[in-house]
C-alpha cells in the first residue's frame, strides 16, 4: 500500500468515526431538548460535560485539583449536596484549570455541537458562548459532577 493509499484509508477512517461521534452526540442533544431538566443551569453544565473531551488537561492535574475541590466541599457541609456554577468548590476548580488554551478549546467543542433544529440547547449554548466565564465555570462544575458521581 502506497503513502497515499495508507493516507486516505485513514483519513476515511477519521472521517468515519467524527460522524458516529457526531451521531451519538446529536442523539445526546436530542434527549436533552426533550428533557425536563431543572434549570438553564443544569443543562449548559450537561453540555460542558458532553465536551469534556475535546479540552485537554492531563490526568495528574485534574486529579489533583478535582481532590482539592472536593476537600473545599467537604468542608462546607455535606458534600454530596445540591453544587451550583457559583458554588466555591466549582469556582476554585475553575480557576485551578483555567488557561486561555483550554478555554479556547471549550469554546471551540461548545461551537461544534451539532444543534440543528434544537432550540433549548442551542439557546443553552449561545448563553456559554457568551458568557465564557459561566462557560468555564459550568465545565468545572462538570468535572466536579464527575467526580461525585464516582464515589
Amino acid at each position: 500500500m502506497g503513502r497515499s493509499s495508507a493516507r486516505s484509508a485513514a483519513s476515511k477512517r477519521g472521517a468515519a468515526k467524527a460522524r458516529r461521534v457526531t451521531a451519538e452526540i446529536r442523539a445526546r442533544l436530542e434527549e436533552l431538548e426533550g428533557s425536563e431538566l431543572e434549570s438553564a443551569s443544569e443543562l449548559q453544565v450537561v453540555l460542558c460535560w458532553l465536551v469534556q473531551e475535546h479540552v485537554t488537561v492531563d490526568e495528574d492535574t485534574l486529579n489533583a485539583a478535582r481532590r482539592r475541590a472536593m476537600f473545599v466541599l467537604a468542608a462546607g457541609g455535606d458534600p454530596h449536596r445540591d453544587v451550583g456554577v457559583d458554588s466555591v468548590a466549582a469556582e476554585r476548580l475553575a480557576d485551578e484549570l483555567d488557561t486561555p488554551h483550554r478555554r479556547g478549546q471549550l469554546a471551540a467543542a461548545l461551537d461544534e455541537l451539532p444543534t440543528d433544529d434544537l432550540h433549548g440547547v442551542t439557546s443553552a449554548v449561545k448563553s456559554l458562548r457568551a458568557d465564557p466565564e459561566l462557560a468555564w465555570r459550568s465545565f468545572a462544575l462538570s468535572l466536579l459532577a464527575d467526580e461525585l458521581a464516582d464515589e
